[in-house]
Protein backbone atom coordinates (compact mmCIF):
# COMPACT_ATOMS: atom_id res chain seq x y z
CA UNK A 1 0.00 0.00 0.00
CA UNK A 2 1.15 3.39 -0.86
CA UNK A 3 2.16 6.00 1.59
CA UNK A 4 -0.66 7.81 -0.45
CA UNK A 5 -3.17 5.44 0.59
CA UNK A 6 -2.41 5.11 4.01
CA UNK A 7 -2.80 8.75 4.62
CA UNK A 8 -6.12 8.33 2.58
CA UNK A 9 -7.06 6.01 4.61
CA UNK A 10 -6.68 7.42 8.58
CA UNK A 11 -7.09 10.55 7.34
CA UNK A 12 -10.83 11.06 9.40
CA UNK A 13 -8.67 9.96 12.52
CA UNK A 14 -5.69 11.46 12.08
CA UNK A 15 -5.73 14.46 14.50
CA UNK A 16 -6.45 11.89 17.53
CA UNK A 17 -3.66 9.71 16.81
CA UNK A 18 -1.02 12.54 17.93
CA UNK A 19 -3.87 14.40 20.43
CA UNK A 20 -1.60 13.90 23.34
CA UNK A 21 1.40 14.94 21.63
CA UNK A 22 0.19 18.06 19.93
CA UNK A 23 -1.41 19.25 23.66
CA UNK A 24 1.79 18.53 25.11
CA UNK A 25 4.50 20.08 22.97
CA UNK A 26 3.27 20.53 18.98
CA UNK A 27 1.10 23.15 19.23
CA UNK A 28 3.44 25.94 21.11
CA UNK A 29 5.92 24.69 18.52
CA UNK A 30 3.92 25.57 15.57
CA UNK A 31 2.55 28.73 16.91
CA UNK A 32 6.45 29.75 17.85
CA UNK A 33 7.78 28.30 14.38
CA UNK A 34 5.33 29.91 12.44
CA UNK A 35 3.97 33.26 14.10
CA UNK A 36 7.16 35.53 12.54
CA UNK A 37 6.68 34.22 9.14
CA UNK A 38 6.38 36.82 6.30
CA UNK A 39 5.52 36.62 2.62
CA UNK A 40 4.83 33.72 0.56
CA UNK A 41 4.95 30.39 2.47
CA UNK A 42 5.03 27.16 0.61
CA UNK A 43 3.89 24.75 3.53
CA UNK A 44 5.34 20.59 2.27
CA UNK A 45 2.27 18.33 3.83
CA UNK A 46 0.10 20.20 4.82
CA UNK A 47 -2.20 17.43 6.08
CA UNK A 48 -5.05 18.07 7.88
CA UNK A 49 -3.83 21.67 8.27
CA UNK A 50 -2.92 22.29 11.54
CA UNK A 51 -0.91 24.89 11.24
CA UNK A 52 -2.64 27.55 8.83
CA UNK A 53 -4.28 29.20 12.01
CA UNK A 54 -0.48 29.88 13.21
CA UNK A 55 0.93 31.90 10.20
CA UNK A 56 0.02 35.51 10.39
CA UNK A 57 -3.04 37.00 8.48
CA UNK A 58 0.17 39.10 5.98
CA UNK A 59 1.36 35.86 4.73
CA UNK A 60 0.28 34.24 0.97
CA UNK A 61 0.28 30.10 2.32
CA UNK A 62 0.47 27.94 -0.59
CA UNK A 63 -0.31 24.17 0.90
CA UNK A 64 0.46 20.49 -0.82
CA UNK A 65 -0.25 17.54 0.19
CA UNK A 66 -0.13 13.93 -1.60
CA UNK A 67 -3.29 12.94 0.18
CA UNK A 68 -6.61 14.32 -1.40
CA UNK A 69 -8.56 13.21 2.24
CA UNK A 70 -5.90 15.54 3.96
CA UNK A 71 -6.53 17.99 2.00
CA UNK A 72 -10.34 17.67 2.49
CA UNK A 73 -9.05 18.35 5.69
CA UNK A 74 -6.87 21.54 5.38
CA UNK A 75 -9.66 22.86 3.20
CA UNK A 76 -12.08 22.54 6.02
CA UNK A 77 -9.82 24.39 8.23
CA UNK A 78 -8.82 26.80 5.27
CA UNK A 79 -12.42 27.72 4.65
CA UNK A 80 -13.06 31.79 4.79
CA UNK A 81 -8.66 32.21 4.60
CA UNK A 82 -8.39 34.06 1.34
CA UNK A 83 -4.54 33.99 2.31
CA UNK A 84 -4.49 30.32 2.00
CA UNK A 85 -4.20 27.80 -1.67
CA UNK A 86 -4.24 24.20 -0.55
CA UNK A 87 -2.55 21.87 -4.01
CA UNK A 88 -2.66 18.38 -4.64
CA UNK A 89 1.30 17.93 -5.04
CA UNK A 90 4.07 15.49 -4.85
CA UNK A 91 6.93 17.17 -2.28
CA UNK A 92 9.56 15.32 -4.63
CA UNK A 93 8.07 16.67 -8.09
CA UNK A 94 7.43 20.58 -6.88
CA UNK A 95 5.43 22.17 -9.87
CA UNK A 96 6.88 25.69 -9.05
CA UNK A 97 8.97 28.04 -10.82
CA UNK A 98 12.81 28.34 -9.05
CA UNK A 99 13.08 31.18 -6.34
CA UNK A 100 9.38 31.68 -5.69
CA UNK A 101 8.77 31.16 -2.11
CA UNK A 102 10.32 33.13 1.01
CA UNK A 103 9.45 30.17 3.60
CA UNK A 104 9.16 26.25 3.17
CA UNK A 105 7.47 24.88 6.22
CA UNK A 106 7.87 21.26 6.93
CA UNK A 107 6.11 20.12 9.97
CA UNK A 108 6.31 16.34 10.63
CA UNK A 109 6.39 15.21 7.50
CA UNK A 110 10.01 14.14 6.21
CA UNK A 111 9.12 11.14 8.09
CA UNK A 112 6.61 9.88 5.29
CA UNK A 113 8.10 11.26 1.61
CA UNK A 114 9.48 8.05 0.20
CA UNK A 115 12.16 9.60 -0.96
CA UNK A 116 13.31 12.95 1.79
CA UNK A 117 16.98 13.89 0.20
CA UNK A 118 14.95 14.75 -3.42
CA UNK A 119 12.10 16.35 -1.89
CA UNK A 120 14.52 18.47 0.54
CA UNK A 121 16.53 19.60 -3.36
CA UNK A 122 13.15 20.55 -4.45
CA UNK A 123 12.12 22.72 -1.26
CA UNK A 124 15.21 23.97 -1.91
CA UNK A 125 14.88 24.57 -5.60
CA UNK A 126 11.83 26.62 -4.78
CA UNK A 127 12.98 28.88 -2.24
CA UNK A 128 14.90 31.90 -2.85
CA UNK A 129 18.19 32.26 -2.17
CA UNK A 130 17.42 34.77 1.00
CA UNK A 131 15.09 32.13 1.85
CA UNK A 132 14.93 30.14 5.02
CA UNK A 133 12.96 25.94 5.31
CA UNK A 134 11.05 26.00 8.91
CA UNK A 135 11.10 22.67 9.74
CA UNK A 136 9.91 21.05 13.10
CA UNK A 137 10.23 16.95 12.36
CA UNK A 138 10.73 13.93 13.83
CA UNK A 139 13.94 12.55 14.10
CA UNK A 140 15.96 9.02 15.17
CA UNK A 141 17.20 9.80 18.56
CA UNK A 142 20.65 10.29 19.70
CA UNK A 143 19.73 8.25 22.80
CA UNK A 144 20.89 4.57 22.79
CA UNK A 145 17.61 3.39 24.21
CA UNK A 146 15.37 5.86 22.71
CA UNK A 147 16.96 4.96 19.27
CA UNK A 148 16.88 1.12 19.27
CA UNK A 149 12.97 1.89 20.35
CA UNK A 150 12.72 3.66 17.53
CA UNK A 151 13.88 0.79 15.53
CA UNK A 152 11.87 -1.61 17.02
CA UNK A 153 8.28 -0.23 16.21
CA UNK A 154 9.52 1.17 12.68
CA UNK A 155 7.85 -1.58 10.77
CA UNK A 156 5.13 -1.16 12.74
CA UNK A 157 4.30 2.63 11.56
CA UNK A 158 5.75 2.43 8.33
CA UNK A 159 3.16 -0.07 7.38
CA UNK A 160 0.14 1.14 9.19
CA UNK A 161 0.92 5.10 8.67
CA UNK A 162 3.61 4.96 6.33
CA UNK A 163 6.20 6.56 9.21
CA UNK A 164 9.43 6.12 9.79
CA UNK A 165 10.47 6.62 13.47
CA UNK A 166 13.89 6.02 12.55
CA UNK A 167 14.69 8.00 9.64
CA UNK A 168 17.76 9.78 10.12
CA UNK A 169 16.17 13.62 8.96
CA UNK A 170 18.95 15.79 10.52
CA UNK A 171 21.52 13.96 8.63
CA UNK A 172 19.57 14.27 5.26
CA UNK A 173 18.76 18.20 6.09
CA UNK A 174 22.67 18.92 6.60
CA UNK A 175 23.92 16.41 3.64
CA UNK A 176 26.45 18.36 1.77
CA UNK A 177 24.89 18.17 -1.90
CA UNK A 178 22.07 20.45 -0.08
CA UNK A 179 24.08 23.26 0.79
CA UNK A 180 22.43 25.48 3.46
CA UNK A 181 21.21 28.93 2.71
CA UNK A 182 21.98 31.29 5.13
Amino acid sequence: MSVTSKYNRIAPIYELIDLPLELLFFRRWRKEALSGLSGRVLEVGVGTGRNLKCYPVGCSITGIDYSERMLEKAREKARGMKNVTLLLMDAEHLEFPDNSFDYVVTTFVLCSIPDPVRALKEMRRVLKPSGEIIAIEYVHSSNHLIARFEDLINPVTCSLIGDNTNRKTVENIERPDLPLRK
